[in-house]
C-alpha cells in the first residue's frame, strides 16, 4: 500500500479521534525515524507528527502512547501530545502534535534538569508498570515488583543476558552475568530506591526544545524504577551538559553510591545494543560485568 493511500486512512482516524476535519496536503518525511518511518503531515492549519512501522508492530505504538499519556499527566516535561494509534491495510501508525523545535541554551538545560527532578518525584506502589512496552524495538517487560533489586534482576538484565545467548554470545559474557545477578543486593544494602516515574531511554536524541525554551522528551520506555536509572543513561551517550546536572542535583542530590550503580544501569543498555546492533558491544559488557563484580566486596 503507497503512503498517500496510507496517509488517506491517518487522516480518517485523525479527524475521528479530534472531532475537526483533516485533509493531508503535504506528507513531508523527516530524519532521525530510527525503527520507524516518519513524517510531518499537514493540512491547511493543522499539522502532526507521524510514525509509521508493520501493522503487527501496533502494541509498540499503543505502549508509546500510554506512555506519553503517563508522562504528561506528571504535568512536568513536556512531550508531545498523542492524537491517536492505529493500523491501516498496510502499516500500523501513531500521530502525535507537531512541535516545531528551538535552540538549546544554558536556561533550557537548567529547566530540563529542574523538571526531570520534579518528574522523578510521583511515586508508584510497585517497580513495573500496568503493561509492557519495548526499548528500542526490543521487548521490555515491566512485570511489577516490590523490591527494587529483583525488579532490575529478573526484569532487566536477566531478559538481556537470555537473549545475548540465545544470539550467540555465550563464554564470558554469560559467566560473569550470573556472578553479578547472583550478588545484586550488594549494590543496594544502604540505598532503597523508591517508585519513580521514568522516561527510560533517556538519551539526548530523545530531548528537544520547543520555541518557547520549554524542554521536550519523546520516544519513552516508560517504568516506575530507581530515578537514578534515567540519569545514568544521560551519561551513557553524552549530549547533557553541566547546567542540566546541576539543576537536577540542586533540586534533588542522588546518593553517592550512584557513582558505582550508574554502570549496573547502563549495562542493560549497552548488552541491548549488543542484542540490537551486535559488534563490540559484546566487549564492552564484559568489561562493564567485570568492573561491577570488582565493587562487590
Amino acid at each position: 500500500m503507497k503512503h498517500q493511500d496510507t496517509f488517506k486512512d491517518v487522516a480518517k482516524q485523525i479527524s475521528t479521534a479530534t472531532g475537526k476535519h483533516f485533509e493531508p496536503l503535504v506528507a513531508q518525511p523527516i530524519t532521525g525515524g530510527d525503527i520507524n518511518s516518519a513524517f510531518r503531515l499537514q493540512g491547511g492549519e493543522q499539522s502532526y507528527f507521524v510514525k509509521l512501522n508493520r501493522p503487527q508492530l501496533l502494541d509498540m505504538f499503543e505502549a508509546e502512547q500510554a506512555g506519553l499519556h503517563e508522562l504528561a499527566a506528571s504535568q512536568t516535561l513536556r512531550v508531545p501530545l498523542p492524537i491517536v494509534s492505529g493500523k491501516t491495510e498496510g502499516h500500523a501508525f501513531l500521530v502525535m502534535e507537531h512541535i516545531v523545535w528551538g535552540a538549546n541554551t544554558s536556561t533550557t538545560s537548567r529547566l530540563l534538569g529542574q523538571q526531570l527532578a520534579l518528574m522523578h518525584q510521583p511515586q508508584q506502589a510497585y517497580f513495573g508498570w500496568h503493561r509492557d512496552n519495548t526499548i528500542g524495538s526490543t521487548p521490555q517487560s515491566n512485570r511489577q515488583h516490590a523490591d527494587w533489586p529483583t525488579f532490575w534482576r529478573d526484569q532487566r538484565l536477566g531478559v538481556q543476558l537470555n537473549l545475548a545467548k540465545a544470539n550467540g554470545y555465550g563464554g564470558r559474557l554469560q559467566s560473569l552475568g550470573e556472578q553479578l545477578c547472583g550478588h545484586i543486593n550488594a549494590f543496594f544494602s544502604s540505598y532503597h530506591p523508591t517508585p519513580s516515574l521514568l522516561h527510560g531511554d533517556l538519551w539526548g536524541g530523545n530531548t528537544a526544545v520547543d520555541q518557547q525554551g520549554r524542554p521536550v522528551i519523546f520516544d519513552p520506555a516508560c517504568y516506575y524504577g530507581d530515578r537514578e536509572t534515567d540519569l545514568a543513561m544521560t551519561e551513557l551517550f553524552g549530549g547533557f551538559d553541566r547546567d542540566f546536572y546541576a539543576a537536577y542535583q540542586s533540586a534533588w542530590p542522588v546518593d553517592p553510591g550512584f557513582s558505582t550503580r550508574k554502570i549496573l544501569y547502563n549495562l542493560y543498555h549497552i548488552l541491548n545494543h549488543l542484542n540490537l546492533f551486535g559488534g563490540g558491544y559484546a566487549r564492552q559488557a564484559e568489561s562493564q560485568l567485570a568492573k561491577l563484580l570488582s565493587e562487590i566486596k
